[in-house]
Order: structure tokens, then sequence, then C-alpha cells
């Protein structure tokens, strides 16, 4: 939503002057509505990694999820329409509900990544992960500090990341080395850039007023964690070394 730049400003303020009430208050709720989403962001994160590492540690569920295909693919098929509806649904969930879905999702996406820590030795999923960890929080404070307005960049990045997944549909028939390469680096870019976009959003969404609504810090919290998840998976097919055994 653009901001309305026809109103006066109100007079900048020196150490002997105190910021408008509503400004304060708008600020407040700010704060409150990011620090919500990162809660969020971080719960759902350690709930995907919690349930990645009981799946490729236990051989049972190993056999399970990744030996059955077509248990893996309806997991696939139950997270994409899991996050689809979560999306869809959420200005009419109760925080409650929102919650419990988002962490359902988190939980359905740690199943099927547990594949990873089965390819990738654990240094390389270490590595990818403490780089994909710094780059996210240097691009978010960049989303935060910056006077730049990013939405510039949005047709930029939804051209960049519908090329992402359709080259990515391509190369599952065509496997191949170069073309990874190639979209690895693209991945990296788009949701580097998204997740400056998306938390620059957020911000202004919550000084917007909508921050009161019940599901919105769970709606911003899925929104940085495809961004994070999607920057680390394309990191680690960069950077990882996979298992010899």
């Amino acid at each position: 939503m653009p901001f309305d730049t026809s109103r006066q400003s109100p007079p900048p303020y020196t150490a002997r002057t105190r910021a408008p009430a509503y400004a304060v208050g708008a600020l407040d709720a700010e704060r409150t509505f990011i620090g919500a989403v990162y809660r969020w962001m971080a719960l759902g994160l350690v709930v995907t990694a919690g349930v990645a590492f009981l799946v490729a540690s236990t051989p049972e569920l190993i056999e399970v999820v990744v030996g059955n295909r077509w248990v893996f693919y309806g997991l696939l098929i139950a997270e994409f329409g899991l996050v689809i509806a979560l999306s869809a649904m959420l200005p009419r969930l109760s925080a409650a509900a929102a919650g419990g879905l988002f962490l359902l999702y988190s939980a359905l996406n740690g199943a099927t990544l547990s594949v990873i820590l089965l390819i990738y030795t654990g240094n390389s999923v270490a590595l990818a992960f403490g780089i994909t960890a710094g780059t996210f929080g240097a691009m978010s404070v960049y989303g935060t500090v910056t006077k730049r307005d990013l939405t510039s960049w949005s047709s930029f990045l939804v051209m960049g990341l519908f090329g992402v997944v359709i080259a990515g549909l391509v190369n599952m028939f065509l496997q191949s080395t170069a073309m990874q390469f190639v979209i690895s680096c693209a991945a990296v870019v788009v949701f580097t850039g998204l997740t400056a976009y998306d938390t620059q959003k957020l911000r202004a969404y919550a000084r917007a007023g909508g921050s009161t609504a019940a599901g919105a810090p769970v709606g911003g919290a899925l929104s940085l964690y495809l961004d994070f998840i999607n920057l680390f998976l394309a990191v680690l097919q960069l950077l990882g070394g996979r298992r010899k055994d």
C-alpha cells in the first residue's frame, strides 16, 4: 500500500520534543508484530529441523517416508495443498488455528527435507545453514534500515521466481548438472532479494495497521520461512558435499 505523501509531515524531533502518541503506538505495534513474525518463523524452522533429523535417524521412518515413492510424493502434494490453503484462509483463521497449520506444514516439510540429510554430509548441511542464516540476517537488516522503496524489485523477483520453478521442473527430466548449477545460482539471487523485499513489506504492513489480524504474524512468518528454506536449499546444492556411502 503506497504511503500518502501529500500530507504535511510533522516537525523534526529534537531532544526536547516528544513523538506524537499515535507514532509511538504505531512503532510499538510494528515491533510487536515483527517480533511475533520472527518467533513463529524460528519455531517453524526448529520443527522442520527436528522432524528432518528424526526421520533421517530412524530406519523405519526412512523406509516409510523416503523408501516409498508414493508416500514421499503424497507428502509433497500435501505440503503444496496445505500452504495454498493456509495462505488463502489466513484472514479468517484464529491465531491458534493459523499457528497450528503453519507448524503442521513445517513438520511435513521436515519429513520431505529429511532426504537431504541422507544425501549431503553433516558438515555441508551445517555450512549451508550458516551461510543462509548470515545472508538472511543481513538482508533482513537491509530491508529494515534502507530508505529505498524495494517495491521496484517485485517484478524482477516474481519473474525470477517463476523462471527458477519452471527451469527446475524441466531439469527434473533433463537431469543436467550444468543447468542445476545455473538454477541454484539464480535461486540464491531471487531468495536473497525476496528476504529484503518481504521484510520491508511486512514492516510497511504493520505500520498500515494490518498487523491487527489474528493470523497476520503467521502469514508473515510463512513468507520469511519459505525465503529461508529455499535459500538454504539453493546454497546447499551449490556448496554441499554428497555422502560417499
